[in-house]
Order: C-alpha cells, then sequence, then structure tokens
C-alpha cells in the first residue's frame, strides 16, 4: 500500500550523488541511515563494511565525514540529530582510493596526494620528510592530534580496488597488497590518536592477508543489526520514494530488483536500480550494465564452473565471508560482488551453512546473458532461443521446442566445440539450454536433489510441470536406448513425486544429443 501522504512530495532524484551535502542541499530523497550510524558509532571505534558496488558506501562514508566534522545544518530533521554534540568537531582523514591504480607508485602518489591536501587544509605544512605514505599517515594522524586537541576519524573507502584491479596480474596485485597493508597498520599502531574508523569495501579479504593492518576492525558485513545500512527496503520505496511509484507495478519491481540480503530481517534494492527505474520508467538492468563482470567469467570459464552451478548454491559461512589472493573460491567473489546472495542460512551442529542464489531477475537474466555471450559469442541467439523454448512448452508443442534448440545448435561452427571448456559435451548442452531458460522469467529449479538423485531441470510453466533429463550418445545407433534411459531415470529417481501434489500435468522429457552429430538428435515426452 502507497502512503498516500508521501504522493505530492516529489523531489530530485539523487542518481550519481555521493556527496552528502550535495544531496542535502538540493532537496533530494534520502533514506535515513543515520539511526544505524548512531547505534554503531555508540557500540563500537573501528569498523569494516563489504557491500557491491554502487550501492551507497561511498554516500555513508561521506555522511559519517560531515557528521563527525559537525556540519549540523545538513542533518536537521534526521534522526541522529537530536542526539549528537554539535560542539565537538573531529578533524577527519578520508582515503578514497576508487580510480586505476596500477603500480605501487601510483598508489603511494594516490595516497600521499590526498594526505597532501588534508596537511594544507589543517596547516602542516612543516611535518617531517618522510619516504612513504604508512609513515606519512602516522606523521599526520599524530600531529592532528597535537595541534586539534581531538581525536582523529579516518575513513577509508573502496579499500581493496587497487587490489581487485589487479587480480588477473597476481603478482601486481599482491605487491599494491602488501603495500597496503603496510599502511592499513598504522591504524592500530596509532589508535590513541584515533576516535573512530570505518573502512569500505567490496571484498573481505581474510585478516591474515592484510595482517596486523585490518585485523583490530569489526566486520558488520554480515551483521543483521546494520544490515540495511546501505541500500533501500520495500518500506523505504512505499514510504520515501511513494511519489514515483505512480505507473510501475509494485510486484515487479520486487521481481527485478529486491533481494539482497545480509542477513537481516529484510532484502534489499541496490539503489542505482531503483533511481535510474525512477527517473528512465523502464525496467532494465541498470546496476548490471554499470560494470560488466568479464573477469568473473573467465574465471569462470577456466575453472570449468558450469552456470547450472551457481544458482542454489550450498557453502560454508567462513567460505564466503573471506578472500585470498592465491586461494578463493568463485562463490565468495560472486557473492561479495553481488551476483549471488543470501537466501537462507542454515546451522547444523557446529557449521553454519548459507544457501546462495540470484538476488533478482536483473542479476539472474543478466549475468546469464552475459555469461552465454562470453561462452557462445550468441548472447543474443540464446536470449531469443530462450523465449521461443518457453512458449513451445507452455503450447505442449515439443516439435517446435525440439526445432528451436537444433536451429540454436546450427549456429555454432564445428571448430567451436573443439575449443569448449565446460567438461563433457554433455554439461555443455545442459548448460546452453539452462542459459536459454534463465535469461526468461521461467520458474526453474537446476539439478534438483531428490532421496534418489538430482534431476537436470525442472521448469513449472504455464499451471504445468515440465522434468527434463538429457543424455549423450556417441552416434545415432545409441538413440532409442538414450531415450529409454532419460525417461526411466526421470521415474526410478522419483523427479516428479514431490510435483504430484499440484495436480497439474507432469511432462516427462527425454532430451538425447549425438556427440558425433553435435546435435540435439530426438526426444520424448511422457505425461503423467
Amino acid at each position: 500500500m502507497i502512503n498516500a501522504e508521501f504522493q505530492t512530495n516529489r523531489r530530485p532524484l539523487p542518481i550519481g550523488i555521493q556527496t552528502f551535502r550535495r544531496l542535502r542541499e538540493k532537496g533530494c530523497y534520502y533514506v535515513d541511515k543515520t539511526p544505524l550510524i548512531r547505534q554503531m558509532i555508540e557500540e563500537g571505534d573501528f569498523y569494516f563494511l563489504s557491500r557491491p558496488r554502487r550501492f551507497g558506501k561511498s554516500l555513508l562514508v561521506d555522511t559519517l565525514q560531515e557528521l563527525f566534522e559537525g556540519n549540523e545544518p545538513l542533518f536537521r530533521g534526521l534522526d541522529i540529530h537530536p542526539h549528537w554534540d554539535w560542539s565537538v568537531r573531529y578533524p577527519v582523514i578520508r582515503l578514497t582510493l576508487d580510480g586505476i591504480v596500477s603500480t605501487p607508485e601510483e598508489l603511494e602518489n594516490r595516497i600521499g596526494n590526498q594526505l597532501y591536501k588534508i596537511e594544507q587544509a589543517f596547516d602542516l605544512t612543516s611535518l617531517p620528510s618522510v619516504h612513504s605514505a604508512a609513515d606519512r599517515l602516522e606523521n599526520v594522524l599524530y600531529f592532528l592530534h597535537q595541534t586539534t586537541g581531538q581525536q582523529v576519524v579516518v575513513l577509508v573507502d573502496e579499500y581493496d580496488k587497487p587490489v581487485l584491479d589487479l587480480l588477473e596480474d597476481s603478482d601486481k596485485a599482491r605487491v599494491n597488497r602488501d603495500r597496503l597493508r603496510d599502511i592499513y597498520s598504522i591504524l592500530k599502531s596509532s589508535q590513541k590518536y584515533i576516535r573512530f574508523v570505518f573502512v569500505t569495501g567490496i571484498t573481505m579479504f581474510s585478516k591474515t592477508s592484510f595482517s596486523s593492518g585490518l585485523n583490530n576492525l569489526t566486520n558488520i558485513s554480515l551483521s543483521p543489526r546494520y544490515a540495511t545500512i546501505c541500500g533501500y527496503t520495500d518500506q523505504d520505496l512505499d514510504t520515501v520514494f511513494a511519489p514515483e511509484l505512480e505507473g510501475l507495478d509494485r510486484d515487479k519491481i520486487r521481481i527485478w530488483y529486491n533481494g539482497y540480503h545480509w542477513l537481516g530481517t529484510e532484502k534489499l534494492y541496490n539503489p542505482h536500480d531503483i533511481l535510474h527505474l525512477f527517473d528512465m520508467r523502464e525496467f532494465r538492468a541498470h546496476w548490471f550494465k554499470s560494470g560488466v563482470p568479464s573477469y568473473l567469467y573467465r574465471l569462470l570459464e577456466d575453472n570449468q564452473v558450469s552456470p547450472m552451478q551457481l544458482e542454489n548454491r550450498v557453502v560454508n559461512a567462513s567460505s564466503v565471508s573471506k578472500f585470498e589472493l592465491d586461494q578463493f573460491s568463485h562463490e565468495a567473489l560472486l557473492f561479495q560482488s553481488g551476483y549471488l546472495t543470501i537466501k537462507e542460512k542454515e546451522v547444523k551442529k557446529d557449521n553454519i551453512l548459507y544457501h546462495l542464489d540470484y538476488p533478482n531477475y536483473e542479476v539472474q537474466r543478466s549475468f546469464n546473458l552475459g555469461f552465454a555471450e562470453h561462452l557462445t559469442r550468441r548472447g543474443k541467439e540464446v536470449a531469443a532461443t530462450g523465449e521461443d523454448l518457453i512458449q513451445a512448452l507452455g503450447e505442449n508443442n515439443f516439435s517446435v521446442f525440439m526445432e528451436k534448440i537444433q536451429d540454436l545448435l546450427a549456429e555454432f561452427p564445428h571448430t567451436w566445440y573443439d575449443t569448449a571448456n565446460l567438461g563433457d559435451y554433455e554439461s555443455w548442452y545442459a548448460s546452453l539450454l539452462y542459459l536459454c531458460f534463465r535469461t526468461t522469467q521461467v520458474d526453474l529449479k537446476a539439478e534438483e536433489v531428490t532421496k534418489h538423485g538430482r534431476s537436470d531441470m525442472v521448469l513449472l510453466h504455464e499451471n504445468q510441470v515440465f522434468i527434463l533429463e538429457l543424455k549423450m550418445v556417441d552416434n545415432k545407433t545409441g538413440l532409442e536406448k538414450g531415450l529409454d534411459s532419460a525417461i526411466a531415470q526421470i521415474r526410478e529417481k522419483g523427479y516428479a513425486q514431490k510435483y504430484r501434489s499440484r495436480k497439474e500435468p507432469i511432462h516427462l522429457i527425454g532430451m538425447v544429443f549425438g556427440k558425433k552429430e553435435r546435435d540435439l538428435l530426438d526426444i520424448r515426452v511422457e505425461v503423467l
């Protein structure tokens, strides 16, 4: 239900605005995060937060800077205003590490330039000359405290970007990591001069990666209490942004963009998506297109990870809450980058397990469409085929269903199969068919586990159930045996059992591909 109070109070959309002052002075929409900011400051001093790109981290950092610098007018009307001592102004060191930093020298210069501006602002021009950014930071911390009489606030935004940008060059990434470790270690050794530290980034590098540099930070990335400190909730959309909802399908907004979850009670929207939706009034992959994950596609391909293996992954909590340069799981990188999210937390004795899946339709469709383009160079054809296949299934036109798959396979030159890198042929065909379906909104269950086995795919569509089992044969002489085997496996393994209560037609579809022919040879359909 849209709150009528907000219907006529339209405001400027803060698209691309990462500075709190500009947002407030322009009268933009603002979701008040100061209750959580106040709670965080009252409860501790040193914090770390991981969130995907364009999720509001930089605005949060800027809000903290304005707060500690005592810019009271900007906070009038917000929750924190009557609870803050505006007579105290803290000196703030803010380091922003976005932008391209390819070498340790560039990293030193970037940090050095930011520290130079702080030195100028506080008239610390006579500091002792030092060679490294770490030593310079140590000096600035000490002399800021001495000259102002206040402890210093340190804010670091995108702390990991100089490393993430070089993941494909591990030697350079490691050098930048070590240089950053030296810099961050100052934050621990200079604690007596520091009032508050807040560090943001995408990845949750393990504490051993940055050694003593970051191991004194409280990681609130998966704290239920701070789950909504970045991003928008459903309530935010229905209250703060209520004037923008007119003319938009509210349920469609949820399907397309809601679903990020960091163990709190609510799911979240990426602000980049919502603001661009309200501006353009069109459902598009706004966030995804702002940074295509080419490196992730190469990583998955090199490790022969099928796209079918990404959804509904059950992993140990520790495997996604840390990141190592020399050893990391693709689930960790996908989760921390925002392409997977936690759908469910499960506790088994002493183990905590996370069920990972795509956060929403935008990410599901876009990631798989991009993966299809990366693997096949025919992403548009894959998407078009997906729509055709869903329509054919809904109409029970299985001859067209088969023809559309054969037409798509005919698009690939035979030489391409020899270079495909997704394991065996059956895995490749299953992955291609999965990618076709995942570019649509069909309800798809991939590799669903039963008591007796794991089905290839189950689709729920048009009040019908379609259970697909794929088989590979060397040539056409094994066709009939392959079809018999596919249908028999669906029956014997009980793949249909859990769907009988739906009282809907259940189609058992056996599909046989020929290794020699490199094509779909035939399908067989039986109805329960």
